[in-house]
Parts: structure tokens; C-alpha cells; sequence
């Protein structure tokens, strides 16, 4: 990060807009997806998910027996990766571990709990609003529960949208509308394929971001968040990535007296938001 960061945004100016879940078989990623989306809305069968992607129904994932090579479920693959679904490929056995009916025939969806929206929308929902942009970008958080307590946060606080990666991320489960009490059903969350794209397209719109790290050069406590902001918020394990924290205009820290040297996700994200609103109540 350069330097003090009101002195840059003054140099720089605003830029113009043109359950714990044993998994025996090694996928530790996807036991955690499934043992979080438990109440999520499943849909089991070649037919079933088939028709649920026609019918539109937002899907968030679809999980295919990895190793089958039966043209129906790569046609299924395909459709629901046109549709914006994260496809994994999974074992059997997961499969079989996942199912309620005992019939997948090799693949089971999980629908999301509210619908997607675009970047675009995120903006314009401000500017209806007649307010600077408050939105907050989680990469990578996998906890369902620090995903919905962000959302819960950040309608809380007014901010204007959620922006989640498609991969390496808890999606709009059941678990994450209950962690947020409902929040989801209110804030425009949308999700992308690639982060630092995101972040790019809201600063070709004139957005200032600023990633949460515990590297960053600059305290919270002398940085502006008046502006159209956007706020970066990590997981708890590995903090937000490399590339992503590079394509931040700023990396600020949150002052730490203790011991202990990092925050829950959700707490970090909390602090920025209130900070901002704070700054744009004053």
C-alpha cells in the first residue's frame, strides 16, 4: 500500500466512471459443502436436474460422478455451467452420502435460496438510493455461517451489495439465509467467476477498494471511507489471495492490542462497515 492513504486519494483523486462432516474420501471441500447445505433445496436425478435448469431455477451447485462418461450428465455439466453453476466432479460414494432418495443416478443439485444478481445491479441499487457505493467483495469464505453474518451485517448497515466467487466459497445455502436472518432476501448478492475482474470493473466505475489485511500499512482509523467503496474481506485461514489483495488500491489493518493476531471474518468485516458508515453519518 502507498503511503498514508487520505495524502494519496488527494494526490490521485476519485477516479471518473465511464457440522463437523467426516469425509472418507478425501474431498474435504465438498463434505463441508454438503454437511452446511443439508437443508438446502436438493434435487437428485437426471430428469429432476435436468428440468430444473429449464424451468430456471437458480442453481448454485451441481455435483456429477466424477469418472462417468455418459453423454446425459456431461450435457447436464454443460447446461448448468451455461446457467452460472458451479459444477464438482464427485465420487460415488459422496454421492451416495449425499442423497436422500438413494437414486442420484450420478448427479445431485443444490438450488440457491435466492437469485444472483450482476455487478451492475449493485451500482444501480446506490444510485437509486442516491448514496455512495457500499459494497463488500468475500473472497474465498467458505463458513456458511461468516457469509451469513456478513450479509446480516451489511444489510444492517446499509451497504448496497455482496460480492462472492463462484469457487472456493460458501454459496446462498439455507445454512447462509439462516446465518443472515433473512438478510439475503434483501441485499442484491452477486457472484463472479473471477474476483480481480470484479474489482477492476468497479473501479472502471469510479469505486475505491480497499482489502482487509494484517500487512496493511495504513490503521482503519486513518483511512477515508466516504467515497464509493469497495471492502475486501478474506477467510480466516489464509486471509484474502495474493492476486486479489495486489489489484486492491489499498491494504489497510485493523488495530490489534492483543495477542491474538487475526479476527473471525465476519467480526473484520463489521468493523470496516461500521467504520464507514460511521465516517459517512458523521
Amino acid at each position: 500500500m502507498q503511503g498514508n492513504d487520505s495524502g494519496e486519494r488527494g494526490k490521485i483523486g476519485r477516479r471518473s466512471p465511464p457440522a463437523k462432516h467426516f469425509d472418507p474420501y478425501g474431498n474435504r471441500e465438498a463434505s463441508r459443502e454438503v454437511d452446511d447445505e443439508r437443508n438446502a433445496l436438493v434435487i437428485e436425478g437426471r430428469n429432476a436436474v435436468t428440468e430444473a435448469l429449464r424451468a430456471g431455477v437458480v442453481i448454485d451447485k451441481v455435483f456429477i460422478a466424477k469418472g462417468d462418461t455418459d453423454s446425459a450428465l456431461k450435457h447436464i455439466a454443460a447446461t448448468a455451467r451455461g446457467a452460472g453453476a458451479t459444477v464438482v466432479d464427485a465420487d460415488r460414494r459422496k454421492l451416495d452420502s449425499m442423497s436422500f432418495t438413494h437414486a442420484h443416478q450420478g448427479v445431485i443439485a443444490m438450488a440457491a435460496c435466492a437469485d444472483y444478481v450482476d455487478i451492475n445491479d449493485i451500482i444501480k441499487n446506490a444510485e437509486k438510493r442516491e448514496e455512495e457505493l457500499l459494497v463488500v467483495l468475500c473472497d474465498e469464505i467458505s463458513d456458511p455461517h461468516n457469509l451469513g453474518a456478513i450479509i446480516r451485517t451489511c444489510e444492517a448497515v446499509g451497504a448496497h451489495g455482496v460480492i462472492i466467487p463462484k469457487r472456493r466459497s460458501a454459496g446462498l445455502s439455507a445454512t447462509v439465509a439462516k446465518a443472515s436472518s433473512g438478510a439475503v432476501y434483501h441485499l442484491p448478492i452477486a457472484r463472479v467467476t473471477n474476483m480481480s475482474a470484479a474489482i477492476n470493473e468497479l473501479k472502471k466505475a469510479g469505486v475505491w477498494v480497499y482489502g482487509a489485511s494484517a500487512e496493511g500499512n495504513t490503521s482503519l482509523w486513518q483511512t477515508d471511507l466516504k467515497g464509493p467503496v469497495a471492502l475486501v474481506v478474506g477467510s480466516e485461514g489464509s486471509g484474502i489471495s495474493r492476486l486479489v489483495s495486489e489489484n486492491c488500491d489499498f491494504n489497510v489493518s485493523i488495530p490489534m492490542y492483543g495477542k491474538i493476531s487475526s479476527l473471525n471474518a465476519s467480526v473484520s468485516a463489521a468493523i470496516l462497515m461500521y467504520e464507514a458508515l460511521r465516517q459517512r453519518k458523521l
